[in-house]
């Protein structure tokens, strides 16, 4: 079920999601080799509690973490272990938090030391794809449309795009309506309307679009081994435009990376 919020609402999911870019953005010089995924968890886990909210992910569906981290040919829901990370790994950092009774959630993929140039490009696609996506969401426009502009950019890199799993909405619950698909057609789907508050999350392989799944009932991986990539951002439709709940500014601030790529989708300036 679709849930529309009023602007009060809204200022609450950015609240919680601005949380969760800051625990991104705390955890962006620490993503290093030699550093374990467990480390990074209590790290999380600490500094969420630390600003009067509570991990999102922790104990849902009785996910065992806070931080779904999902390394190199893991697309999503990796659980954090103890094994060190490796030169040239990329690292999916996905966060939750529950702050006043709504939820942040997004996700960026780090680069662990100097990363191939093939896997570059694919961050560099799955990333541009995230922003394609976020210019559909507006006033008149469906989900297939966003579904559509994330999927033609990165099939026409020759990436896979993963069908089984998707973007949601987002509030009160973590996943509320509308399902948010990364690939579709143009003019099909939920029309979007004022007050939607959605995750738009592309997970794009380098290989086959085709995933499974390990035995501890969460981790996600390619099919074939090859890597993938997973970026997610909060988005309102505020005044018929989508308006950012989320930023990687944070990020980008710790590891002294210039970037405009979020202006066009804030009707103010962000302060940080």
């Amino acid at each position: 079920m679709v849930k529309i919020k009023t602007a009060e609402e809204i200022e609450l999911i950015r609240e919680s999601a601005l949380l969760v870019s800051q625990t991104l953005g705390m955890l962006a010089p620490e993503i290093k080799p030699g550093i374990t995924g467990l480390h990074l968890d209590r790290l999380a886990e600490e500094f969420i509690r630390d600003h009067g909210a509570e991990p999102g992910f922790l104990g849902m569906y009785d996910f065992p973490n806070t931080l779904n981290l999902s390394p190199n040919a893991q697309i999503v829901h990796g659980i954090p272990s103890d094994e060190p990370l490796k030169e040239g790994d990329i690292l999916s950092v996905d966060c939750g938090v529950l702050k006043n009774g709504y939820y942040g959630d997004h996700a960026y993929t780090f680069e662990v030391g100097e990363v191939a140039p093939e896997t570059k490009k694919l961050l560099k696609v799955t990333k541009e794809s995230l922003y394609l996506g976020i210019r559909e969401f507006r006033m008149g426009n469906r989900v297939g449309d966003v579904a559509f502009a994330i999927q033609q950019h990165c099939e026409h890199h020759g990436y896979g795009v993963v069908r089984e799993l998707v973007g949601h909405g987002l509030g009160r619950k973590l996943h509320e309506g509308p399902e948010m698909p990364n690939y579709g057609k143009r003019g099909r789907g939920k029309k979007f309307a004022e007050g939607m508050v959605v995750a738009i999350e592309p997970m794009i392989n380098m290989g086959t679009r085709n995933i499974r799944q390990l035995k501890d009932g969460w981790t996600i991986l390619t099919a074939d081994g090859q890597p993938s990539a997973h970026f997610e951002h909060n988005v309102a439709l505020v005044q018929g435009k989508p308006e950012l709940l989320s930023t990687f500014h944070y990020i980008y601030e710790a590891l002294g990376i210039q970037s405009d790529e979020e202006d066009e989708f804030r009707l103010k300036a962000l302060s940080l």
